[in-house]
């Protein structure tokens, strides 16, 4: 029988009061508690536990106002920090966590999305300044997409990371300047465009279509809050106590009222980006042109500069005329518009298809990842080759006794080798686990454009692990009929420069082809921007990049290498032995065509100070930035004086997780007395240097005077480099049709020149080419 008590006072032995109703002895309904030490809590009560809606006042003048859920401050309420800090918002269990606006008594205020008291998700950060950030965060930092904005009406419109611009993005210029190109850690890094005050930029809309929301914020926030006017600062305090243990009539501690939210003690404190995210951009002395009614505005400067940075520092820059670069926008357009309506009519479902095939391979792969994972580790048997090696399953949309159900078509679903790929996962010393999330995870898997000629669908996992790319049956049936001897090959050599493989897949979807999918390391995957991509055969015809070659990201070819790379002798000799075994594998399975892929990330040049931009052509100079007085002033370049270090190896300096192409011990250096080396890279960070990856050299460009613009200027002509290269596209045999292919050719071109080649021919010139491209230091 329940026990139902009016409206009573209870002082308690330790001297807390309680005025309110209770039930079976537990306080219950409204009812207010006085602690002690003077901190109370008016509102609801149920089974002795502060839930509903209630006030809690601390001592020291902090109060919370709104939703409590079992002792925690969960759901909707305000709360005010001694301090005179303000949030107004979302809360779980005493963290904010949801929609919120929090004002700081530095007077910066923040409205947007929280997970676990951090700000992330959409929101809008609005310093005292002035300036103001709308877009993406994560971890409490800029992150993602966004759009910043400057007092002196800059703005920058692109991505970012951990609070500094990083990836494609523009920046426009108060003047009407604009800048088209990309950073890296806050710095201009890699190849872009910059318009001069008084010239014609591109159109901005693809900018804000893309990131879904115009200059102003217009459609970025779907729910915002509504605050006093007041702006305040990040607490210092939290609770961190839960009031959800039953209490008796003998009263209640007050210890955990006395704490804030432990999440809060983090001042993730966002500094103004006044000084900082003007370091380094461009100056000018024109006035302002807005991006709006462009076609009212007469334009004087018709002179446009592609340039090129390494971590700040411009490289190259090269002096074009307007009306080219807009032919040659106005040229790939079209061809995107060709493009466009030709896979519109070929099908219409094409982009949906694609986005199938995603999901279904993501549900595929958990789910047979899943069902070896738990089967014990044993060695690999003639038994789990070949075709018949294989784990089938239909995944219907609606669910079966053994796959989930799922929002995509039905299909069936074919694992290759299960148990192969499972050693050969633990063999490269990549956790079941990580593997599954990576490539299944909710952020699911990017689709990249083809880099060849082969047509096939590239994924790329969302944290660029791993690549995904579509074969043709007779790409599947070599990679099968090659997989005792790769499984062998990369066994004994753990320095193996060959792609990592690590499953083969295949789905069919009723009424559509079958298509079958190979997993690799992804061998770009660093912290590090890669400056230039290159994919080198060592054949000559047609051997070169067709198109704009300056746009970021693109893959050149053999003729289009510019640079020889110089690196200690020790450094050498492991790379071309590695190479000489992986081509002589290649060989005695009949293989052509591969290619070694190399990545070249770029250390800013020695002696900097005085060579951030050339006087000459530069009517801009990149190093100013505004104070607080408005005031302009040079701020100090931050660059090391030196691009790169190497260092005696410590393994406790450098991450030790295998990569998705790490693998084996780090390497030894002549220069460091045959002993194990990382990389420093001043600034940036240290990473242990192994076969393929994080491989430090020298690079000296050579410039083709016959071949040169008048108005490109090279600033430098040596660089350190850390190189990242990969022997890849290993699955073409040297057959009938390739056979055909060789004689014919023969009979137009040089025979030496052309790419298809028999085996032991194609493997020595492929390392006598190499063998011009990497030296040893002089």
């Amino acid at each position: 029988m329940e026990d139902f008590q009016g409206i009573t006072e209870n002082v308690f032995a330790n001297g807390d009061v309680y005025i309110g109703s209770f039930k079976n002895s537990l306080l219950y309904g409204k009812g207010k508690y006085t602690w002690f030490d003077g901190t109370t809590y008016d509102g609801d009560w149920e089974d002795g536990k502060m839930t509903g809606k209630g006030k809690i006042i601390w001592p020291s003048g902090a109060k919370y106002e709104g939703e409590i859920s079992g002792g925690y401050l969960h759901g909707f309420g305000t709360f005010n920090y001694s301090d005179g800090s303000i949030y107004n918002g979302d809360w779980r269990m005493n963290i904010h966590h949801g929609i919120g606006q929090k004002l700081y008594a530095n007077l910066d205020i923040y409205d947007g999305s929280w997970k676990e008291g951090m700000p992330e998700g959409c929101g809008r950060y609005f310093w005292s300044s002035g300036n103001s950030y709308i877009g993406n965060w994560k971890g409490g930092q800029m992150c993602g997409k966004g759009i910043m904005k400057w007092v002196n009406g800059d703005h920058f419109i692109g991505f970012w990371l951990n609070g500094f611009r990083h990836g494609s993005g523009v920046y426009h210029f108060a003047d009407g300047a604009y800048y088209f190109g990309s950073w890296s850690r806050g710095l201009k890094d890699g190849k872009g465009t910059f318009y001069p005050a008084g010239s014609k930029p591109p159109s901005l809309e693809k900018w804000h279509n893309f990131l879904g929301y115009d200059i102003h914020g217009k459609g970025f926030l779907s729910r915002t809050l509504s605050l006093n006017s007041e702006k305040e600062k990040a607490p210092k305090h939290g609770l961190k106590h839960s009031f959800s243990e039953k209490f008796s009539v003998t009263g209640i501690s007050s210890a955990g009222l006395s704490n804030w939210p432990r999440s809060m003690d983090i001042n993730w404190g966002l500094s103004d980006p006044t000084r900082e995210a003007l370091a380094d951009e461009d100056s000018c002395m024109m006035s302002h042109t807005s991006d709006q009614g462009q076609h009212n505005v007469a334009y004087k400067d018709r002179t446009v500069y592609e340039r090129e940075y390494v971590q700040g520092v411009l490289i190259q820059e090269r002096v074009k005329d307007y009306e080219e670069i807009f032919h040659r926008s106005k040229e790939q357009k079209k061809t995107t518009v060709k493009e466009a309506r030709k896979v519109s009519c070929i099908n219409f479902f094409e982009s949906r298809r694609s986005y199938y095939l995603m999901l279904n391979l993501q549900l595929g792969i958990r789910y047979t990842v899943g069902k070896i994972t738990p089967v014990p580790m044993r060695e690999v048997r003639s038994s789990d080759f070949g075709r018949r090696a294989r784990i089938v399953m239909y995944f219907p949309g609606k669910g079966s006794q053994f796959t989930p159900p799922h929002y995509s078509v039905d299909f069936h679903w074919k694992d290759y080798c299960p148990m192969v790929f499972r050693n050969l996962r633990e063999m490269f010393k990549l956790d079941a686990a990580e593997y599954m999330m990576s490539i299944c995870g909710d952020d699911g898997l990017r689709e990249l454009s083809s880099p060849g000629k082969s047509g096939s669908i590239f994924y790329l996992s969302q944290d660029d692990r791993f690549v995904i790319k579509t074969l043709k049956k007779s790409e599947l049936k070599v990679l099968l009929k090659m997989l005792p001897k790769y499984y062998g090959h990369v066994k004994e050599h753990e320095n193996t420069l060959i792609t990592k493989f690590f499953g083969l897949h295949r789905i069919t979807i009723y009424g559509h082809s079958k298509v079958r999918f190979v997993v690799m390391g992804n061998m770009f995957c660093t912290e590090l921007k890669i400056h230039r991509r290159y994919d080198l055969k060592g054949s000559t015809l047609g051997r070169y990049t067709h198109g704009d070659k300056s746009r970021d990201g693109i893959t050149m070819k053999d003729l289009d290498l510019s640079y020889e790379f110089h690196m200690d002798k020790l450094l050498r000799q492991s790379l071309f032995k590695q190479i000489s075994l992986d081509c002589m594998f290649l060989e005695s399975l009949n293989i052509i065509d591969y290619s070694l892929l190399l990545g070249v990330h770029f250390r800013p040049p020695e002696k900097l100070k005085a060579l951030l931009e050339p006087p000459a052509t530069v009517h801009n100079p990149d190093n100013l930035h505004h104070d607080d007085e408005g005031e302009s002033s040079v701020s100090e370049p931050m660059i090391s004086p030196k691009g790169l270090l190497l260092v005696t190896h410590e393994p406790s300096s450098v991450t030790t997780a295998p990569g998705p192409h790490i693998r084996g011990r780090p390497l030894k250096t002549y220069s460091l007395g045959d002993r194990e080396v990382d990389v420093l890279l001043p600034g940036t960070a240290r990473f242990r240097v192994q076969l393929g990856v994080n491989m430090p050299a020298q690079a000296s460009h050579k410039l083709l005077d016959d071949k040169s613009e008048s108005s490109e200027v090279e600033l430098f002509e040596l660089y350190d480099v850390v190189l990242y290269m990969g022997i890849i596209d290993i699955l073409q045999e040297y057959n009938l049709k390739k056979k055909l292919e060789h004689a014919y050719k023969s009979l137009r071109f040089d025979p030496l020149s052309i790419s298809v080649v028999e085996p032991h021919l194609y493997a020595t010139r492929f390392k006598r080419f190499l063998e011009k491209v990497f030296h040893d230091l002089p």
